[in-house]
């Protein structure tokens, strides 16, 4: 076990963490609610650095990151373990697995090596991913330093709520995330264990921060999809900036919301309509190929990156412009 990163010791042996804004207070022999982190006499410990239980090589679209450096690969990892406890999660059987089986699990792989790697499938990226890496930030922190070193890009799909204090530190060597909105509230509150204000909070500072940051809400029926609840979030992301992208994704039943029925592909045309109303310049669709997958130019709508699926078939942005009519496409192309 390695000792952790943003904690305090308090009295009685206790201690604080400070990694992501539900501030645990651990007391010994106890763990956070992310399950990988304990109170050993007074220290917090990480329980899965290095202790990976995912390494796949992916598309960056897969992310999903429609404009940043369009059609690379992305070298993604993952350990066990989530600070949320999403009803929805796709991945619940790796995520939820210390929390539900109190099994910490994942084969140990040093940080030299997942760059070594990344290089050798000639990624240009390491995405943190498939669990939610906040919960392995001490190794995530690492990995990226030693990924800038060698000219890979360091890239989080998270769901936002860490800490300011840990999004500060792994500012300098962060390029770009993909954040979950997942809706109102009470959504956050009934569906996941936690609450909406400091993942607002978190977006709006790494856009600040220079990070890029693309967004993404899973429309589920009857939990999210109301237009008051779309329109809310897509007016939120403009009061920020129009750029960002915001990706509405339709829903499959999954872990615990197997009750609730697919999303149709008319509920994330409409969704994709509000966003654009609003004022969002780029609104994709996700989960169904072929809706609005396209990047489109916000100033004279040319067809700028043609996808489908996590493919894609041809990007015609030029020194970051469009073509036809020289307009800036926001991004890191």
């Amino acid at each position: 076990m390695t000792e952790a990163m943003f904690y305090k010791k308090l009295e009685g042996g206790d201690v604080r963490c400070g990694l992501c804004n539900h501030f645990c207070r651990i007391k010994p022999k106890k763990r956070g609610i992310c399950g990988v982190r304990e109170n050993e006499d007074g220290i917090l410990k990480t329980l899965v650095y290095g202790r990976l239980i995912a390494m796949h090589v992916d598309p960056i679209e897969k992310k999903p990151l429609y404009h940043f450096m369009p059609g690379h690969l992305s070298y993604s990892i993952a350990t066990v373990g989530c600070n949320f406890r999403c009803l929805h999660c796709q991945n619940a059987d790796i995520s939820q697995m210390p929390a539900e089986r109190g099994i910490i699990s994942g084969e140990f792989i040093e940080p030299e090596r997942v760059v070594a790697e990344a290089l050798a499938a000639r990624c240009k990226s390491v995405a943190y991913t498939y669990t939610e890496p906040t919960i392995f930030f001490e190794y995530a922190f690492d990995v990226s330093k030693l990924a800038a070193e060698r000219g890979l890009k360091n890239v989080f799909v998270s769901n936002g709520y860490m800490s300011e204090e840990a999004t500060r530190t792994i500012e300098p060597y962060l390029d770009a995330i993909n954040v979950d909105l997942k809706g109102d509230g009470e959504f956050y509150k009934k569906v996941c264990g936690a609450r909406l204000d400091p993942v607002k909070r978190t977006i709006e500072l790494m856009w600040g921060l220079g990070i890029w940051v693309e967004v993404t809400t899973l429309v589920i029926p009857g939990y999210n999809d109301s237009d008051q609840q779309l329109r809310d979030i897509a007016e939120f992301l403009v009061g920020i900036s129009s750029d960002i992208p915001w990706h509405v994704t339709a829903f499959y039943p999954t872990y615990k919301l197997k009750d609730a029925p697919p999303t149709p592909a008319k509920t994330i045309r409409r969704a994709a309509e509000i966003g654009r109303d609003v004022g969002l310049s780029y609104v994709y669709g996700g989960n169904i190929p072929g809706e609005d997958e396209n990047t489109i130019c916000a100033n004279c709508g040319e067809t700028l990156v043609e996808r489908f699926a996590f493919r894609v078939a041809r990007n015609g942005i030029v020194d970051g412009k469009c073509p036809n009519c020289g307009e800036e496409v926001a991004g890191v192309w």
